[in-house]
């Protein structure tokens, strides 16, 4: 069961964005302070929120929840009706393939994102499996309500289809990776665009966890992490991993880092584009 944060739009501190804080190297970026219907300012991270003029914030800021995301909460499962979306402010999200046992991550959903936009396309089921694995918040919305706010506020609806290019293009282009690049490239562009999507360089990830993800034999991983650690480019702590110059584990990291890096700023430039023509 999901856990009620206290009120609409008020900042909620995880313990792992806390400890986040506290560890050395951790990007902070200043959140977006906006007013709303009571005297009462409202502070959005999430990305697609944020693009929202204040008339749009007011009319969805009526529907949504504040949720806490706790670690392995499963948002979606496959096949089963997607109920909610899920505008993400801080934690991550792994969106997933799921198959016979056997899984694939195919995305990752920071506050950039949102899960379970999928019902845009028109679908009822969702497709994939949607696991919490960095504890965050998040402020969801059931879908007949977004649904209806979107009739009376239709850039709502092409800021979501931003979104969702950007990510269409990270999920295909995960595919490619995981037959196309060897396992350096892939665990470095796996760790830049995590650390990416949270905004932070501390990432609670284990080997187990990106051996499974990535498809790719523990001791695999384990031998690479420390090939990074003795150039310096991360550090190994219990439970977390620091990403000490990101630079140049980008520069270890495939193409389709960058690919997907891209097409997120690319649907961050359309956005603010339409908000100066306008």
């Amino acid at each position: 069961m999901t856990d009620r944060a206290p009120a609409v739009f008020e900042v909620l501190e995880s313990s792992q964005d806390r400890a986040l804080k506290q560890l050395p190297g951790t990007r902070q970026e200043p959140q977006l302070s906006l007013p709303v219907r009571s005297a009462k300012r409202t502070f959005v991270k999430n990305v697609i929120l944020a693009r929202l003029c204040m008339q749009q914030l007011a009319a969805i800021g009526e529907c949504l929840e504040p949720v806490v995301l706790k670690e392995r909460m499963v948002l979606q499962e496959p096949k089963r009706p997607v109920e909610h979306v899920y505008f993400v402010e801080s934690g991550l999200v792994s969106l997933r393939v799921v198959a016979a046992g056997s899984m694939l991550e195919t995305a990752v959903i920071g506050y950039r994102g949102a899960v379970g936009t999928s019902f845009l396309w028109g679908g009822h089921l969702s497709t994939h499996q949607s696991v919490v694995i960095f504890p965050g918040t998040a402020h969801r919305i059931r879908i007949e309500d977004l649904r209806r706010i979107m009739k009376a506020h239709p850039e709502i609806k092409d800021h979501l289809f931003d979104y969702i290019q950007a990510l269409t293009f990270q999920c295909v282009q995960t595919g490619l990776c995981g037959v196309r690049h060897h396992r350096e490239q892939r665990l470095a562009s796996w760790l830049c665009l995590a650390s990416e999507a949270v905004d932070a360089r501390v990432l609670p990830v284990t080997h187990d966890y990106l051996s499974s993800v990535l498809g790719l034999r523990r001791a695999g991983v384990t031998e690479t992490l420390i090939r990074f650690e003795e150039q310096g480019l991360i550090r190994k702590m219990r439970g977390v991993l620091q990403v000490d110059e990101p630079k140049a584990l980008e520069e270890k990291a495939c193409c389709c880092y960058k690919l997907v890096s891209a097409a997120y700023a690319a649907s961050s430039l359309r956005a603010l584009k339409e908000e100066q023509a306008s």
